[in-house]
Formats: structure tokens, C-alpha cells, sequence
């Protein structure tokens, strides 16, 4: 069941309700978000960032992983591996890992050069039947040592990539990357109804799930937004699992140092965040 994201978001958008990119990091991650998303009958997209690659042996480990668990575990919803913030060239070794969906966030760089190498990268990922997301407004916070400021994209910028051929689009709308500061101004409705005003049916893409109030994500899905992006979350609830459980004595208890037992908690502890996640996105029964 590992498939482009195309698919999935075009339906999400036409139902009104949106697919959350979870990001993994390791095994029981990725066990974790699969085992959840069969649960609720949910589509479900694999956010990897290079970070998170490298810390996994490489793309092609990553893409076997994924691959061989969803045949193992019998996972029959939608799946798709997705590069998360890639550089050009990550994007080029994710396509040889045989990933089926990537972003290259090309923020960084000119408006020009950006859909100059968005325009290459489009034109591989049709060939072989991926699914690509590009960026417009560097998305606050950091992500794997890119720091933006929550800035807001330029809907005609947005457009603009939008034309080229892109499925999804991530466009600054004030969200940042991990935790949100007490004194962070909210989401700009403003910029992301001009967006999908200028980008019409184009499945828009929301960084730095975590974090957003509810009734904001909800107002974001009525505004085009199909793909939300969790990360964060996941990682506070499994450190506060995994924390409570060490905290008890838990692991001096019997062989409850035993890494499966030792885990246990917090991989339970992301498999309830999904679920909830799922829940709120609207997903839950779309697969």
C-alpha cells in the first residue's frame, strides 16, 4: 500500500478534511504510526526528514523498513514515504531510495532558482509516479538547523510554484516549527485564503502541527489545508512516557530495562497522539 500522496490529498481536499504527515525516527516510531492509522481507517503519510535519514542509516534502510512493515503488519490504508524539508539533493537520493513522495524546500533560495530546481525535480517525480510538495516563506522555527521566523509566503509567489505542476503546496501562513512561543500571533488566515483563492484546488500544506489550537487547524482545513505536519507532538508525549515509566522504577523492576518493555510506554504514548491527531484532521475512516 505504499503510494504517491497525490491521491490521497486530492480526496482530502474534496471531502474537506486532511491527512497528517507524521514524522519517524526510528522503529517503534514508524510501528507506531502505521499500526494507528490501520486502526482508525486512515491515510497516513511518513514525514522523514535528512536528520532523521542519517540517524536511520540512510534513505534506502528507511524506505526497506517502511516497505517490509507495511507487509508484515498487513497495513491495507494508504501509505506514503515522504521527504520531509529536502535539499535538492537529498530529493535525488530519496528518488533513488525509491521514496514515493518528496519536498524540496526550495525557501532558501531566489524565486527564480527555486522554480528552476522545483521544475526538475517535478519533471523525475511524473516520470516515475511521485508525489511533490514545494515551499513558498520559510516556515518558523528550525528544522534540522533551517531557523525561519514564521514569516508569511506571497500568495503570487505561491501561485507561481503552484502552476509549475506541484501536488501540494507549503506556504508560510505564521507556523513554526516545535514548540510555540507564549507571545506567537496565530496563523494569518488573511494569507491563506488569498493563497487558495490564487491556487484553487492545489492541497495545501501545513507545517508545525503542534502546537495550533484546534479551532485554528479546523478553520485551516475549511481554507484548502489537506496535509497537516505532526512531529513535535509525538516527541513530547513518548519523552513524557518514557520519562514516567524510568521515573517509577519501572526499568529496575524484573527485566523492565529490556528495550521492548522499556519503550513500550512511549511508543503507546505516540500511538495515542495519532489517534487524536487523526481524529481532528477528519481523517479517520477515509482510507
Amino acid at each position: 500500500m505504499l503510494v504517491s500522496a497525490k491521491e490521497m490529498l486530492e480526496k482530502a481536499v474534496e471531502g474537506h478534511y486532511a491527512v497528517g504527515q507524521f514524522n519517524i525516527n526510528n522503529l517503534e516510531w514508524t510501528k507506531a504510526i502505521l499500526l494507528t492509522a490501520e486502526e482508525c481507517k486512515s491515510p497516513v503519510i511518513l514525514g522523514v526528514s535528512e536528520g532523521a535519514g542519517k540517524y536511520m542509516s540512510g534513505f534506502k534502510t528507511v524506505q526497506a523498513m517502511v516497505s517490509a512493515m507495511v507487509d508484515e503488519l498487513g497495513i491495507t490504508v494508504p501509505v506514503a514515504t515522504h521527504l520531509d524539508h529536502g535539499s535538492y539533493d537529498g530529493c535525488l537520493k530519496c528518488i533513488d531510495a525509491g521514496f514515493t513522495s518528496i519536498m524540496f524546500d526550495g525557501s532558501k533560495y531566489p524565486i527564480e532558482e527555486n522554480v528552476a530546481k522545483t521544475k526538475e525535480l517535478i519533471a523525475i517525480c511524473k516520470e516515475k509516479g511521485m508525489s511533490i510538495e514545494a515551499e513558498v516563506g520559510s516556515i518558523g522555527g528550525e528544522e534540522d538547523g533551517v531557523i525561519g521566523q514564521g514569516e508569511c509566503a506571497d500568495p503570487q509567489e505561491c501561485k507561481m510554484i503552484a502552476d509549475l505542476g506541484v501536488d501540494m503546496l507549503a506556504a508560510g501562513i505564521g507556523n513554526i516549527h516545535g514548540k510555540y512561543p507564549e507571545n506567537w500571533a496565530g496563523l494569518s488566515f488573511e494569507t491563506l485564503d488569498a493563497i487558495q483563492q490564487l491556487t484553487g484546488k492545489m492541497p495545501l500544506v501545513l507545517h508545525g502541527g503542534t502546537g495550533i489550537p484546534d479551532d485554528m487547524v479546523k478553520k485551516a482545513i475549511d481554507l484548502g489545508v489537506a496535509k497537516i505536519n505532526v512531529n513535535t507532538d509525538c516527541q513530547l508525549s513518548f519523552a513524557d512516557a518514557t520519562r514516567k515509566y524510568i521515573e517509577a522504577g519501572k526499568d529496575l523492576e524484573g527485566k523492565g530495562f529490556d528495550p521492548r518493555k522499556l519503550l513500550k510506554p512511549g511508543t503507546d504514548a505516540i500511538m495515542q497522539t495519532v489517534k487524536e491527531k487523526m481524529e481532528l484532521f477528519g481523517s479517520v475512516g477515509k482510507a
